[in-house]
């Protein structure tokens, strides 16, 4: 797999201090046992498991790809965010808007010479803009799993969740591989409809420059079954398998920077606005 060097981070003189220290231990994230968020949480899988039908993903494909929902710019996309606080996530009760900024600076302190990789972390959840509207949240966050074939155990909530989801009952569609044939690619499967769909396919529309590791970053970085768990890989083909890698190194800053200190935004936009000129310029259409 090829190495892309961007360079030098150009604008140390943007970053703040980033000493900043984690207080939680890594196994107190993505904790759907208990905690004070934990029945908005279930709450808002249970729909999900409910109502993510191969059927449902495919009409949500054709209302939300024509991109003439709205014309912005990425950074107001982003900033939209403001207004948005995932129900499906257990760790954090703040508007996505910060988690956005957490997780590019994450990764620019660790992968200084890659601007478009701290751009992924930047926009990685405006997808979730779809929620602002009028979509439900179940059909726009949380973790995302393939339809069209049998629901896997390392999905959350598997057990209690998909009772009346109607494919689960349906012999075409529960079986090891469902409508797909081994190693098909993940190009090729269905996935539960939500953000990283939707924005992996507005940068495709609006030809986006960020390279493949960050598009592939951008489609799975919430599919935990195959990327955390191991789930899936019947469906691989090389490409996915080699392209593990970076959707895993990506997933530590999404996850791990998730912390109650809050980054100073209008700080960092100078910034971040030259990475979008740069990767994803101009008005976009969503």
């Amino acid at each position: 797999m090829r190495v892309i060097n961007i360079g030098p981070d150009p604008s140390l003189a943007y970053r703040p201090n980033l000493d900043t220290t984690i207080t939680k231990e890594k196994e107190e994230y993505r904790n759907f046992e208990s905690g004070s968020l934990i029945d908005r949480v279930f709450n808002t899988y249970k729909l999900m498991h409910t109502n993510q039908t191969l059927d449902f993903v495919k009409q949500k494909h054709l209302e939300w790809t024509s991109f003439s929902h709205c014309e912005m710019g990425m950074m107001d996309a982003i900033m939209s965010l403001d207004k948005l606080v995932d129900e499906s996530d257990p760790d954090v009760d703040f508007p996505n808007s910060f988690h956005a900024f957490q997780t590019a600076e994450g990764i620019r302190r660790e992968h200084p010479d890659k601007d478009w990789f701290q751009l992924v972390g930047l926009i990685h959840d405006v997808g979730k803009i779809m929620a602002l509207w009028d979509e439900p949240q179940w059909a726009v966050v949380g973790d995302t799993f393939p339809v069209g074939c049998k629901f896997q155990s390392s999905i959350v909530f598997r057990d209690s969740t998909f009772l009346e989801n109607p494919d689960e009952q349906n012999p075409s569609y529960n079986s090891e591989y469902g409508i797909y044939k081994q190693n098909c690619g993940l190009d090729n499967v269905f996935m539960s409809w939500g953000h990283d769909e939707y924005l992996y396919r507005v940068m495709k529309f609006n030809k986006c420059s960020i390279p493949e590791e960050g598009l592939y970053m951008i489609r799975y970085h919430s599919f935990y079954p195959w990327h955390s768990h191991g789930d899936y890989m019947h469906l691989c083909v090389d490409k996915d398998r080699q392209m593990l890698p970076w959707v895993n190194e990506f997933n530590k800053f999404d996850l791990y920077t998730k912390t109650t200190e809050l980054p100073d935004v209008e700080k960092l936009r100078p910034y971040y606005q030259s990475l979008i000129d740069k990767y994803c310029p101009g008005i976009l259409k969503w």
